[in-house]
């Protein structure tokens, strides 16, 4: 796949055209108070993952609606018993659920708490899942897949639930007595790493404990750019939809933009380290970078700097982003970080 988005220095300094709505904030506080409402009922039952290095808990917890979200959670078997481990809460990729018992445990073989969530409605692609969308909205009318699920309404779009459920992840992960809730990184790759953005910016000053960010090239960011020039993955379901409903375009976008990374991850101050790949043609690099400049912007204080932020670029490489390299940069990142 040749280059075919902007230029890397053009990139550095591009900003969304997305809007931010007047109410977004309120919107989001409506949607996560609604979901406090429901006593959170963590649940982790210890079961067998045939590792003699790691133990492991079947996660139960209450999400969107109060609705049971399930999920891993992976213990360095050789912890000391008298102390609390940073954790990191992992969101998974587009189509993936939380996979099998021992499918994804590095975060634990170096030495973190790891909290893995499964996405409601999905676990029907590269990774198994287990926990359904039972919403309304899922059985309407929407392009095949679930970009345009409930898009019809803010109340009702998917990454409505999923956000919050991802919310409610992170408290999910500081209730078990081993995690310090004190040091909580969010960590995904495409559709993960958007969850992260989300995250990170809707747990300021609803939650304490976040300290990174790790959004390796992610998905949902900058929805009018993505509609507009991705050729392949998700972002073309969204298209597919408006090429049929021809008169959608403007309300869809209104919708979109109470979801979009580049307005949420503005609130957010945890230190975060991006990556992303010139050549990604599923998550295109001005996504990203409009996400990447717009991180954190969102102080009402006009002398504050912001949180620490860096961004990994990987020009040759398509959505596979740095894989193995990037993952050396994401623990040198948190060790710097973390001491």
């Amino acid at each position: 796949m040749p280059l075919f988005d902007l230029p890397l220095p053009q990139l550095r300094s591009y900003t969304s055209d997305v809007t931010m709505p007047d109410d977004l904030r309120e919107f989001w506080d409506a949607t996560i108070g609604d979901a406090r409402a429901y006593p959170l009922n963590a649940r982790f039952e210890p079961v067998e993952n045939y590792l003699t290095v790691i133990d492991t808990f079947d996660v139960t917890f209450a999400g969107y609606g109060g609705e049971p979200i399930k999920g891993w959670l992976h213990l360095p078997a050789n912890r000391d018993p008298g102390s609390r481990l940073p954790v990191v809460v992992q969101y998974v990729g587009y189509s993936g659920g939380r996979g099998l018992v021992n499918e994804e445990t590095r975060w634990a073989q170096t030495g973190y708490a790891h909290f893995i969530m499964d996405t409601r409605g999905q676990g029907y692609g590269f990774t198994l899942g287990e926990t359904a969308d039972s919403h309304p909205s899922a059985g309407g009318v929407g392009y095949a897949g679930l970009m345009t699920r409930g898009v019809g309404s803010r109340e009702d779009y998917y990454y409505r639930r999923v956000y919050t459920d991802a919310f409610r992840a992170v408290e999910a992960a500081q209730s078990h007595p081993v995690v310090d809730p004190a040091r909580v990184v969010l960590a995904g790759i495409s559709q993960g790493g958007g969850i992260a953005v989300a995250v990170s910016g809707l747990v300021t000053g609803r939650l304490n404990g976040v300290v990174a960010a790790l959004p390796d090239v992610p998905f949902l960011q900058d929805f009018p750019r993505a509609i507009d020039i991705t050729p392949r993955g998700p972002y073309p379901e969204i298209a597919a939809f408006l090429a049929r409903h021809r008169d959608r375009y403007e309300p869809v976008l209104k919708v979109l933009r109470y979801f979009d990374g580049v307005n949420l991850g503005r609130w957010a101050t945890a230190p975060t380290l991006y990556s992303a790949a010139l050549t990604d043609d599923i998550c295109p690099p001005s996504t990203v970078f409009a996400s990447f400049n717009a991180y954190g912007s969102g102080t009402t204080d006009a002398s504050a700097a912001g949180p620490t932020k860096e961004i990994e670029v990987y020009r040759f490489n398509n959505h596979e982003g740095g894989q193995e390299h990037h993952w050396i940069k994401q623990l040198q990142f948190l060790r710097k970080l973390l001491r």
